[in-house]
This record gives structure tokens, sequence and C-alpha cells, in this order.
């Protein structure tokens, strides 16, 4: 499997990442390379406008990231990231699915799928990790 030898131990280490956990997101599957995490939103992840914060989806995606990073190689940080909103969500819950494209000697490329509670599409997310 990988760095982690079950989703309880990357729930333990990642329990360390508190922006992420105290705003409601957690790690739902781990594999060699691939994550998973997930988020109920409620009023917290609002802004101005009523919609979901893009930050909000930006920490999901991160979060994500750096699930499927450090499943391969503890510790990996993001070297770069970029995203595309794809569309507004619906409903009150976000996922988020990072898989790995690239495994180099010293960074790894990852892409991020965030989905919202009907399935539809949200945004995209591409990370270059480095390996510490």
């Amino acid at each position: 499997m990988g760095v982690f030898q079950s989703l309880e131990e990357a729930r333990a280490y990642f329990q360390g990442d508190t922006f992420a956990t105290g705003n409601g997101m957690e790690i739902l599957e781990i594999g060699e390379g691939t994550a998973t995490a997930g988020m109920t939103l409620d009023g917290r992840h609002k802004n101005a406008e009523g919609g979901v914060m893009g930050g909000v989806i930006f920490t999901l995606a991160d979060f994500a990231f750096a699930a499927a990073a450090n499943s391969v190689h503890r510790p990996t940080v993001a070297m770069q990231v970029s995203v595309n909103y794809l569309s507004a969500p619906k409903g009150n819950v976000l996922t988020a699915k990072a898989r790995q494209l690239k495994d180099g000697r010293t960074s790894a490329v990852y892409v991020v799928s965030v989905f919202d509670g009907q399935g539809r599409h949200v945004a995209e997310f591409t990370g270059t990790g480095f390996k510490l």
C-alpha cells in the first residue's frame, strides 16, 4: 500500500493538518498514489454571495493531493499547484479524488478532481509535490 499501512494510519497522520480537519475535511480512501477526501459543507464554508468559498474547494483538493503524495513518499510538500473552477457546487457534500500522474526521483505530479454531491465535476487541481 505504500507509506501508510491502513486508512486509519493515514487519518491519524493527517490529524496534524488542523486547517483541513478543523474545517470538516477527512480522508475517505487511501492507496499508493491515490486518495479521496470529502466533507460536508455548512455555513462557515460560504462566501459573501452565499456560494461555496473557492478556498474551501482548493483546500479539499490540496488535502487529497497531500494524502496521495504522502502515500508514496513521506514527506512530500507542494511545490506548485493550480486549480480550475468548473462550476458552482450544488448540495452540501464535496469529494476530491487524487491520483498520481508521474513519480520522479525528487518530484511527483498529481491531478485532483473535485465533485459535488450530485456527481458534478466542480474543479480540477494539478499539483507538483517535492519529496523532502
